[in-house]
């Protein structure tokens, strides 16, 4: 039984067409650390509820983002700010 050429070619790219998609890590919800899908409504939260606490958090100063100023320019307005107070 001879195959005719290119046969082996066509299975060979229907095959990487269909190659597995990357695994993707499990996500938890960041306020209950509940597994939350990618594909949920509510993501990265598991529900409003828990968006709604993460956003509370934000308001009352919970979190914050920080990082030290390295712009000179910017140093000196927050000194002579301070100074004013």
């Amino acid at each position: 039984m001879a195959t005719e050429p290119g046969e082996g070619s066509t299975k060979k790219s229907a095959m990487s067409k269909t190659a597995k998609a990357p695994k993707i890590k499990p996500l938890h919800c960041p306020t209950c650390k509940k597994l939350v899908k990618a594909s949920d409504e509510d993501f990265p939260f598991c529900s409003d509820r828990c968006r709604r606490i993460d956003l509370g958090k934000w308001a009352m100063g919970v979190y914050k983002i920080s990082s030290p100023v390295m712009d000179p320019e910017m140093l000196e307005d927050l000194e002579g700010n301070e100074r004013d107070r």
